[in-house]
């Protein structure tokens, strides 16, 4: 089995069913910013051409460009929140764990009203589908440590159950 992380590119050209509009959007954002990181570019650029994908129209598209823009001009906060919870220096890190952790750092810091808890499952779930063999591993426990600083409240409480789900 490769340790190699799959293109992001590559990979949702060829995924074939979304499990939601919010991960898509996560899933584009990733393409977006590896991009960024491998190629350069602007958000507003990598934006416009991402929005020229097929399966476009089922992302959030406004979701995504939050993620995208955002993640994009606050970049260099972003590393300094999420380096000293990595074990190498972040320009190390292979360019999909960089942009799986930025997004979750992003929605971190900046998405208050979405459960840590689901911002790093959400975070595992790319690593899985893009990232190297065991990058989901990495990206857990960076974004753990990260939760457990910035959220450190919102962590002491157990998740709440759904009554209606099973």
């Amino acid at each position: 089995m490769s340790t190699e992380a799959t293109s992001p590119v590559k990979r949702a050209q060829s995924h074939k069913g979304y499990k939601n509009r919010r991960r898509l959007s996560r899933e584009l954002a990733l393409q977006g910013i590896y991009q960024w990181q491998v190629t350069g570019g602007n958000a507003r650029d990598i934006g416009i051409q991402l929005q020229q994908v097929s399966f476009f129209s089922k992302a959030d598209g406004p979701y995504f460009s939050d993620l995208l823009q955002g993640i994009l001009e606050h970049a260099a906060d972003l590393q300094t929140q999420i380096q000293p919870h990595l074990d190498r220096q972040m320009a190390e890190l292979s360019p999909v764990e960089c942009s799986i952790l930025l997004i979750g750092t992003y929605e971190i810091v900046y998405r208050p009203e979405i459960p840590c808890r689901a911002i790093i499952n959400e975070a595992i779930e790319l690593a899985k589908s893009y990232g190297g063999t065991d990058g989901h591993k990495y990206v857990n426990g960076v974004l753990d440590k990260l939760a457990a600083r910035l959220r450190a409240v919102e962590l002491q409480y157990p998740p709440a159950r759904n009554k209606d789900s099973s």
